[in-house]
């Protein structure tokens, strides 16, 4: 099975735009470096990819969208703004051209440091909040703020780009009813809610956004797009240990409400204050607060008392505002930061990822699904039941998740729970016991995976292959570090259209599903008369997923139809042990 890749490197557009590299990646597309020969100048041009694949009626909306972004972004004047140049058409497909910016998104800097100093962090901070106070003033909402957008110029500017799914005062909406756009780790809770954002919401993913910057990390991404729903609404982030000044910024920016966050000129102050090293004093009075007993703080009466062993939670305020109460003995209680101590919190929600997650079955997660974590306690019940109102709520709107779009079985066959792709319950975390019959091998290039006893590695191309046979039944496994396409279920329906074409090609499924928790997975079985080196009728399954740093992997096995029960089992095998380079 080939997986090929088509390069738009060296086209012109429009008869003055020549494509060079491909210099990254956006939410509905790619975008390349190019040169404006008329005006002799490096531009930036965004692809829509997405527009190759899509129905009649969903490639006119993202025609739709491509004009509104541009039309946005033209609203706004200020230097912190990526300025659009032109939008064209080409291959029945629209393309932005954009002002060039030399240099690294922020989720590239952190990804490369590891993490940014906090003070470099605040003076970021206060460069996107210009941007977003001018957008604001103009009547825009960015709606997709997230470090991935912000751009840092090698001569120390700070740009905002993507104003791709932006709302503006007065237009109309193009998105299907309910639909939520954007990445949800930065979606403001009122916007995972299905409420109408806000100025407030573009600060709620500011806040995320330089969370992410101090920290390397992600506030509140787990494991799967309901469970970081789930912690986006209900769950309060990890204290940044690592955000120095710029710490109460941050929190006072995430907090749940868009009400109890500090306007735009208030944390402009803020950040100020962080970038010159200072501790933002203002930024207290939106640090929620709990509650200790006055005798609490020191229950031994000599002073040697500790306050981090007496902690307890204001649950009947939520945490908000700072004032004084009497508890149920009558104690008067007063409020204290949260965040002056280390306090220990009580379990809220599903653990982050581990650094090294143990490869499972891929999952088939049907839209109606609202798994829920289970907990024996008050708090658990209670979150339970928050999620479960927020999913059902959704359902009953007509809600349709851009980043759930991988849910559900493409033929119909969705089922009502939680399903491997094969039908059988899912097994999360599997993957150390090596089973009878099989080895472990750590391929050359820098994946492992179990084999059984007996196949020998081969290479065609840059693809591995491991076979009993020379071929006849084979394990095969492509690497591709610059995919050409948004995800993979287009990689597999393009590669379709070419089976099509030079055999009798069958398809048996081809769903989208998660796999190692990535949303951007694919799984594609399908059938067809070989005619050259292995005569007969053949069968094939084919697993595709992206990583987060955007290399597609894919897992691919195939045998003669006689012997497809036995592969079809070891493929699951494969896939609950593979390790891919750096697990």
């Amino acid at each position: 099975m080939e997986h090929s890749q088509s390069t738009g490197a060296g086209l012109l557009l429009a008869g003055r735009y020549r494509l060079g590299e491909c210099i990254g990646r956006g939410g509905m597309g790619k975008v390349w470096r190019a040169h404006d020969e008329v005006l002799h100048r490096v531009v930036a041009v965004k692809e829509l990819t997405a527009g190759r694949f899509v129905a009649e009626a969903d490639r006119l909306v993202l025609h739709a969208r491509t004009q509104k972004e541009a039309r946005a972004a033209a609203r706004i004047t200020h230097p912190g703004v990526v300025t659009v140049h032109d939008v064209l058409e080409h291959d029945s497909r629209p393309w932005i051209v954009m002002q060039y910016v030399d240099g690294p998104s922020l989720a590239d800097a952190v990804k490369e440091a590891g993490a940014i100093e906090p003070r470099e962090a605040a003076r970021v901070g206060l460069h996107v909040l210009g941007a977003l106070r001018a957008a604001h003033a103009a009547g825009v909402l960015h709606r997709d703020v997230k470090p991935g957008n912000v751009l840092l110029a090698r001569d120390g500017r700070v740009l905002i780009t993507d104003f791709g799914i932006a709302a503006i005062e007065g237009d109309s909406t193009i998105t299907r009813t309910g639909e939520i756009v954007g990445s949800i780790d930065y979606l403001a809770p009122e916007r995972v809610r299905g409420g109408d954002p806000g100025p407030a919401s573009d600060l709620w993913s500011l806040g995320a956004t330089l969370y992410t910057a101090v920290e390397g990390t992600s506030p509140f991404r787990r494991t799967s797009p309901i469970s970081t729903m789930q912690a986006v609404v209900t769950e309060e982030p990890p204290h940044p240990e690592k955000a120095g000044p710029l710490a109460p910024v941050i929190v006072a920016l995430l907090r749940k409400e868009p009400e109890h966050r500090p306007r735009a000129d208030e944390a402009e102050r803020m950040l100020l204050d962080a970038m010159e090293g200072r501790t933002p004093q203002a930024a207290q009075a939106y640090v929620p607060t709990q509650r200790v007993a006055r005798e609490d703080l020191d229950p031994s009466g000599d002073g040697t008392g500790s306050v981090l062993d007496l902690v307890e939670l204001s649950e009947e305020d939520g945490g908000a505002g700072t004032r004084d109460a009497t508890g149920p003995t009558g104690a008067s209680r007063a409020s204290v930061p949260a965040r002056t101590a280390q306090w220990p919190h009580p379990p809220q929600g599903p653990e982050p990822r581990p650094h090294h997650p143990a490869a499972s079955p891929p999952t088939v997660v049907p839209p109606s699904a609202a798994p829920a974590p289970a907990s024996a306690s008050g708090r658990g019940r209670w979150r339970t039941a928050v999620l479960a109102a927020l999913l059902a709520g959704l359902v009953a709107g007509g809600a349709v998740f851009a980043t759930m779009h991988y849910a559900g079985d493409r033929n119909g066959n969705g089922d009502d729970g939680r399903t491997t792709a094969s039908g059988a319950p899912s097994t999360q975390g599997a993957g150390n016991d090596v089973p009878a019959g099989w080895h472990r091998v750590d391929d050359p290039k820098g994946f492992s995976l179990l084999v059984p006893d007996g196949w020998k590695r081969q290479t065609e191309g840059d693809q591995v292959d491991y076979t009993p046979d020379n071929g006849n039944h084979r394990i095969r496994i492509s690497i591709d570090r610059s995919p050409d396409f948004e995800n993979p279920y287009m990689h597999a329906l393009d590669l379709e259209r070419v089976l099509e074409k030079r055999m009798d090609y069958a398809r048996v499924k081809l769903d989208q599903v998660t796999y190692r928790d990535q949303v951007k997975s694919c799984q594609w079985e399908f059938t067809w008369t070989e005619k050259k080196n292995f005569p007969g009728p053949r069968r094939a399954i084919d697993l595709m997923y992206y990583e987060d740093d955007g290399t597609e992997y894919a897992i691919y096995m195939s045998s003669p139809t006689s012997s497809w029960q036995t592969t079809r089992e070891q493929f699951d095998i494969v896939l609950q042990h593979w390790r891919a380079p750096g697990d």
